[in-house]
């Protein structure tokens, strides 16, 4: 294995130039990347007709209410059932899988907890203003009810293989699915799903990571050459990943948790800090979240963006998730719909709602003294802010209002987030890989290779 890792970082070493040129390198990448990807993009967040709402966030959204109502609102009357799950009362050691209900949640709330939770919110929140919090929160309700609905079906038509090891995910119950229905283009879905989670496993689950995670640190540290932090991120990655998902689910359960509380508990201390602001915090979210508050866009700015980043920090809806659900150990499938169903909860009810209260009790969003309205950056296309800055500085901003030496804290949060999501995402890539290519050692080596060269890529 450290032979593998050697060789590994003799190549890229020998790929990679000198300092001096490393910043035309980075350029050279980004530009390859933007115009060879530009146009999907555009596709895919392409606006519906008439409106500025795109269309696969109104699909995810509607695909979420038809759950909620089909089953009930699962989300409500299971909760408490999910959390008996997860605490381990029905749990069988010698049911088939290679995970505890636990460590699959752990592992999946890796891959979504992160930096959607730290930039993402502070881009919802600086876009469409406060009240993109309550869409968000909304999203992230209807969003449990699609958790149940896709990690059931991830095991309930996963392969389970005489070694113990076990491959799910959206591939394998649309493949067997439609074909237990008699329904065409199961199989063809199945390498499109395949195809776009290999893509996303090496572009957001690993390159954004990376990048963001290293733009934290040299905002901390000062500015340094990225492929240092992208080798040392590839190194600690490739040490995890080698062992595969008992391997993850034993760092993921002990990284998420550990981030997870403190950064709920930071947040609370500022909020407690600032008790007697709360209740006009969420004034200024429920307010926003029909008004606008005179943000740009108005009710419909607050509710896109609050929508669009739901989706892209719970997930829900993606299918990534079903692919690490999918190897809990469990004869009953539903049984870890119920558990799949608190991520959303954790992801964007609670953490998401965190950090927009801090941000809009701190202040850093710009007022108009005069109007009580928030001042718009037309150039920038958000609200103005202190600093004029956005995303995870903005974040990081704000929790500096109350502690001045959060940011180097927070540096070491995103480093943690992103790292527990690539090695997630490392996971949803491989099945995806095995899939297409078929099991085995050798395979999923070459695909872990791949993995980590593009972390430094990023």
């Amino acid at each position: 294995m450290f032979n593998r890792i050697a060789s590994l970082f003799a190549l890229v070493a020998a790929l990679l130039p000198v300092q001096a040129a490393a910043q035309g390198i980075d350029e050279t990448i980004n530009t390859i990347f933007a115009d060879y990807t530009g146009w999907y993009v555009a596709l895919i967040f392409a606006d519906l007709p008439g409106t500025n709402f795109s269309w696969i966030a109104l699909w995810l959204v509607v695909a979420a209410l038809v759950f909620t109502i089909y089953f009930g609102a699962i989300q409500l009357r299971g909760f408490a059932h999910s959390i008996s799950l997860v605490k381990g009362d029905y749990s069988d050691p010698d049911d088939a899988g290679e995970v505890s209900h636990f460590q699959a949640l752990a592992t999946a709330l890796s891959g979504t907890v992160g930096l959607g939770n730290i930039a993402g919110v502070a881009v919802a929140v600086g876009i469409g203003g406060p009240g993109a919090t309550f869409w968000m929160i909304m999203a992230g309700l209807f969003g449990m009810a699609t958790k149940f609905t896709e990690c059931t079906l991830g095991v309930k038509y996963r392969n389970e293989y005489p070694d113990g090891r076990v491959s799910g995910g959206p591939m394998y119950y649309m493949t067997k699915g439609f074909k237990e229905r008699g329904l065409p283009g199961g199989k063809i879905f199945a390498l499109l799903f395949c195809i776009f989670t290999i893509l996303g496993a090496l572009g957001g689950g690993n390159m954004f990571q990376a990048n963001q995670a290293h733009a934290q640190l040299s905002g901390v540290l000062g500015d340094y050459p990225g492929w240092i932090t992208g080798l040392i991120l590839a190194a600690v990655t490739f040490l995890v990943i080698v062992g595969g998902i008992k391997s993850i689910a034993q760092v993921t359960e002990k990284v998420v948790p550990l981030m997870g509380i403190f950064y709920v508990v930071v947040s609370v201390i500022i909020l407690l800090m600032n008790f007697d602001q709360i209740g006009w915090a969420f004034g200024r979210i429920f307010e926003g979240a029909f008004t606008g508050l005179g943000v740009l866009g108005g009710f419909t700015g607050a509710l896109i963006q609050g929508f669009r980043r739901a989706a892209f920090s719970n997930e829900a809806g993606i299918g990534s998730a079903a692919i690490a659900h999918s190897a809990v150990r469990t004869k009953e499938p539903v049984t870890e719909g119920y558990v799949a169903l608190l991520e959303p909860f954790i992801d964007t009810v609670v953490i998401c709602t965190m950090t927009a209260l801090v941000i809009v009790i701190t202040g850093v969003l710009n007022v108009d003294p005069e109007t009580g309205l928030y001042v718009w950056n037309a150039e920038a296309g958000r609200i103005s802010t202190a600093g004029e800055v956005a995303g995870v500085e903005l974040t990081s901003a704000a929790y500096a209002q109350a502690f001045s030496w959060f940011p180097a804290l927070l540096a070491i949060a995103v480093v943690l987030f992103a790292f527990s999501t690539m090695i997630s995402w490392s996971y949803y890539g491989l099945k995806a890989w095995t899939y297409m290519f078929g099991e085995g050692a050798a395979k999923e080596v070459v695909f872990k290779v791949i993995f980590c060269l593009f972390i430094v890529i990023g």
